[in-house]
């Protein structure tokens, strides 16, 4: 079985001729104001003009209201919208309706606990992620791309019955560890293909795509 990757964060055309040009099955644009790796609905569909039509497109909202799901569906083809804040599983399903498209809730993990929100969210998101959660101590921290990393053995075992997608401090040279342990068949990457935060490295774009197709599952 082949791992597929997804490259979020992206905000220039050399970053996203990397990832499409190396095997990205998922490419993302980030639509959150504190992110360093935000972009304007205007600018994401700029790049989205280079994306091929089998690579799909993710935009990434922490906490959206409508207008600005909108905005950004009115600028820009997105097949999937990706709620990486506290939305409730009520919120996932009326973004799902509202805007017709799919919609992937990210989950923050630091203890085994974390995993207990799965059931709420399984009926309504179509896929999950899975991020390493920030602690409370870290200064400045983002929903997500903080560069974390959780415990992957803590997935062992678990049943997730919707696809699921792992994402947390994830390089090319801890990817095949990653996934080997936690049985992951989607990867995520954003902050461990950078030079500094919001600044995409091609070449570690590259590298990471190559670890992610050199990896043997069962």
């Amino acid at each position: 079985m082949t791992v597929a990757a997804k490259i979020c964060g992206l905000n220039d055309a050399a970053a996203v001729s990397a990832a499409v040009g190396h095997g990205a099955a998922f490419v993302g644009f980030v639509f959150y104001g504190r992110s360093p790796r935000n972009v304007t609905p205007e600018e994401a569909a700029t790049l989205a003009a280079a994306v091929p039509a089998h690579v799909e497109k993710v935009g990434l909202f922490v906490d959206p209201d409508d207008a600005l799901i909108r905005s950004v569906l009115d600028a820009v083809s997105l097949e999937w919208i990706q709620l990486h804040g506290s939305e409730t599983p009520e919120r996932v399903a009326e973004i799902k309706q509202k805007f017709n498209r799919k919609v992937m809730k990210a989950i923050p993990v630091a203890e085994k606990a974390d995993f207990n929100a799965v059931t709420a969210y399984e009926n309504v998101a179509d896929m999950l992620l899975f991020d390493a959660k920030a602690p409370k101590t870290m200064a400045d921290a983002l929903p997500g791309g903080n560069g974390l990393v959780f415990d992957w053995q803590m997935m062992r075992g678990l049943t997730i019955s919707v696809p699921w997608m792992l994402a947390g401090g994830l390089t090319a040279e801890n990817v095949t560890e990653a996934v080997t342990i936690s049985g992951a068949e989607i990867v995520d990457t954003s902050s461990g293909v950078e030079f500094e935060p919001g600044h995409k490295n091609p070449a570690a774009i590259v590298a990471f795509l190559t670890a992610v197709k050199a990896v043997k599952t069962n």
